[in-house]
């Protein structure tokens, strides 16, 4: 699979987990440089509390176009070390 958001690779790989439609990539396969930390906080009753980053490509930002669970809950351990894509950001196959 493979995340795309203005025209850029983000992230790519062929071992993602699907939860609720969303592919989550292993952190390894993200393209950290254009990750920035942003402080939103969200959380799901049973994947636990949800962190974010801001895409940063080209001078363009996508905020909170990122999430991760640093800690999921039991029945989310599937998503551990794993990073998903919305607002925009299309994961296709490859």
């Amino acid at each position: 699979m493979k995340a795309t958001w203005n025209g850029t690779v983000i992230a790519q790989s062929d071992d993602t987990v699907v939860v609720e439609g969303n592919h989550y990539f292993p952190a390894h396969s993200v393209k950290a440089e254009y990750l920035k930390v942003s402080p939103t906080r969200s959380t799901c009753p049973w994947k636990g509390e949800a962190s974010y980053h801001t895409l940063s490509v080209d001078g363009q930002e996508n905020k909170d176009a990122a999430w991760y669970y640093p800690q999921p809950k039991d029945a989310a351990q599937q998503i551990t070390g794993r990073v998903a894509f919305w607002k925009g950001v299309q994961v296709t196959a490859e």
